[in-house]
């Protein structure tokens, strides 16, 4: 299905822009790189944050079916790495929304819900997620809010626009550190089974903190995939981002290219994604080059020998196999499989004009710009334009490459622990996100083995807006599974009651 043209309508209309300050501080940088390595492994991100981290209980407002309980405590985040979190966002503040009567007192369910970009306090979780879990499952709910937005906002910050690609890793970190303060809050409380769940981003920062939790965890995450990195390069979202801007300060500083960029690593490589996709279409290629030369031998036959020549200079210009000199010169072919080869050759060979245009070109072009031309709906598509296979391509400007980098480093699934129970979770995704694109990174069933994948057909503004029922099902469903398997545990550790 092709992405949603809501979703990019949508985009438009909104005035946010992102990273306008740029990457943020090199050394900053380093530090997160250094502490994903950290907080992405669940034994030594557990042991970051004790069983006894203080929470203080600010406010309590009983209603006449719940209780509205406000509380805060300083961000570990800010503990460990000193200096990286803004002194604003330091203070971490949430709600508890909790059943005056449970159904059941050994079975008290409550889930943490993390903010999606621009949802800013907690009224919107509280009454589109809370109120109705609360009412429909007797499930109560915590509501976080995130770093940089709501009462956590910098003073400099203009709605959600974050200032530095940084700050999102930041928010990252934060809330993976918070989510392990407040369960082990919540089972000194005595709540029981617990849950994690989040729209957009939060579903996101949901399923980063549910890695880290050595115990049975309901997670849900809605409308996210397994990295950020194909947010920001190639959803919708990546038209908010001055990337002129990000090149300059890339190119400008050493630091980032000479040291930074060593420490990341991009998880789905494009190439590597690239073979996998052309392979899927192996037999269908062979078909249709026996097509074609079916076609082109039947016309010569039918115009004569007079034409003969014309026939086999089209038959070579137009094969879809890679030319001789690209295979000698751009790739090896014993390290490519037979369809991409394929593939490359008809790209760059399927019109004896372009050849002719584009001979000099072609040849010092890199096998990459020969695959994404094929892959993308670009300007490669068009006879009537010439390809533009210079270094202005996105896909090979290095400061894009960069961002897929730091974002895979900080943000892929693969680069963090396996729940400790994958059939606790339910994701929820749209077939027409564009928002965020799937095409060519890792899926969830793959990194999470056991996990259960739903898509509704839908983009993402429309889900958001319309299936909002839906997600809440989903959560309450994931809580009927840990209840049904997981019954029996005591999660009133030490039945503390909240004072």
């Amino acid at each position: 299905m092709p992405p949603s043209k809501l979703d990019s309508l949508y985009r438009r209309m909104l005035i946010t822009r992102f990273f306008e300050k740029g990457w943020g501080k090199p050394e900053n940088l380093r530090r997160v790189f250094q502490f994903r390595k950290i907080i992405s492994s669940r034994e030594t991100c557990y042991k970051l944050v004790p069983r006894d981290y203080p929470v203080e209980i600010t406010k309590k407002k009983k209603y006449s079916d719940s209780t509205l309980i406000e509380g805060n405590f300083m961000t570990p985040l800010e503990l460990h790495l000193p200096g990286v979190v803004p002194e604003a966002a330091q203070k971490a503040y949430f709600q508890l929304l909790i059943p005056n009567k449970w159904i059941n007192e050994e079975h008290k369910p409550v889930c943490i819900h993390l903010a999606g970009t621009g949802d800013h306090f907690f009224w919107r979780r509280r009454n589109l997620i809370a109120k109705p879990l609360l009412k429909d499952a007797n499930i109560g709910s915590i509501i976080l809010e995130n770093p940089f937005y709501g009462l956590r906002k910098p003073v400099d910050q203009i709605r959600s626009n974050l200032h530095n690609v940084s700050d999102i890793f930041v928010m990252g970190g934060c809330l993976i550190l918070e989510c392990l303060v407040l369960l082990h809050w919540c089972e000194r409380n005595g709540f029981g089974p617990l849950g994690i769940t989040g729209l957009s981003m939060g579903g996101h920062m949901a399923s980063l903190a549910a890695t880290n939790w050595p115990k049975p965890l309901v997670l849900v995450p809605c409308l996210s995939w397994s990295t950020a990195s194909a947010v920001f390069t190639t959803g919708v979202m990546s038209q908010s981002i001055n990337w002129d801007m990000l090149e300059t300060q890339y190119y400008s500083d050493g630091q980032f290219r000479e040291r930074l960029s060593k420490m990341v690593t991009i998880i789905d490589d494009a190439f590597a994604a690239g073979q996998k996709f052309i392979q899927n279409f192996n037999q269908s290629l062979h078909e249709l080059k026996e097509d074609i030369d079916d076609t082109r031998k039947k016309q010569c036959d039918t115009v004569g020998n007079n034409y003969d020549t014309q026939c086999h200079s089209a038959d070579k210009d137009n094969s879809i196999f890679l030319m001789k000199s690209l295979e000698n010169k751009a790739v090896s072919s014993s390290n490519m499989s037979l369809p991409l080869k394929d593939m490359l050759g008809k790209n760059i060979g399927n019109s004896s004009e372009l050849s002719t245009c584009q001979a000099e070109s072609i040849e010092d072009s890199s096998a990459l710009t020969k695959l994404m031309q094929y892959i993308l709906p670009s300007s490669a598509q068009d006879k009537t334009k010439k390809i533009d296979i210079t270094k202005t391509n996105w896909w090979e400007r290095e400061a894009l490459q960069f961002m897929r980098g730091v974002m895979d480093e900080c943000t892929h699934l693969k680069n963090f622990s396996v729940p400790h129970d994958t059939s606790l979770i339910i994701a929820v995704c749209a077939r027409d996100d564009a928002y965020v694109p799937r095409e060519g990174c890792s899926s969830l069933e793959d990194i999470w083995p056991g996990a259960e994948v739903r898509y509704l057909d839908a983009g993402h503004v429309s889900a958001y807006v319309l299936h909002q029922k839906l997600f809440r099902s989903c959560i309450i469903e994931a809580f009927e599974r840990a209840k049904k398997v997981y019954g029996n545990a005591k999660y009133d550790d030490l039945k503390a009651a909240i004072k």
